[in-house]
């Protein structure tokens, strides 16, 4: 599918070989903020996950998909759907990039590659993304690919002995 294929990265569905990469993601604390998890997966539980991943889109209300790097196959990141919706059109977005893999233009191009995918062959109305107010990062991701800040939700996220506001951007289709 040339959709989700650009230039640097190319998104593709999750493969039972990607537990290990999925363990990795999901248990490295520092991305349990924006992932709102509190506790470590185990092999067991994502091994599952997986198995289930092949799930439709509108049967499961969510895709996750693997950012990988074109030129050598190296997973650098995932990008999320969530809280799908098809009666009102519209979905969650999330994103997340390997520190390692971080700054190169991959979180760019999937964003734009899931935004064309999910306007053109999900025929979505728009997307939403939430975003803690001190992620500067994504923050300029959002807001260089056209999501317009529509509210801020004080003290939503608590995390490290701090709330912390949540900012939410809204991208529609024109």
């Amino acid at each position: 599918m040339n959709t989700l294929v650009g230039n640097l990265v190319k998104l593709r569905a999750l493969e039972p070989e990607d537990l290990e990469f999925l363990f990795q993601i999901e248990n490295n604390e520092i991305f349990w903020e924006v992932s709102h998890t509190q506790t470590p997966f185990s092999k067991y539980v994502l091994k599952q996950y997986l198995e289930n991943a092949h799930l439709d889109i509108f049967e499961s209300k969510q895709l996750r998909l693997i950012i990988e790097e074109k030129s050598t196959e190296k997973k650098v990141g995932m990008i999320d759907l969530f809280d799908f919706n098809p009666q009102h059109k519209r979905a969650g977005i999330g994103i997340l990039i390997h520190p390692d893999f971080q700054q190169k233009g991959f979180a760019s191009e999937a964003l734009e590659l899931i935004i064309k995918y999910s306007f053109s062959y999900l025929q979505l109305h728009q997307l939403y993304a939430n975003i803690i107010a001190e992620n500067e990062k994504s923050l300029a991701l959002f807001t260089k690919h056209q999501f317009k800040k529509v509210g801020i939700k004080k003290d939503w996220i608590f995390f490290d002995g701090k709330m912390k506001d949540e900012i939410l951007f809204q991208l529609i289709k024109e």
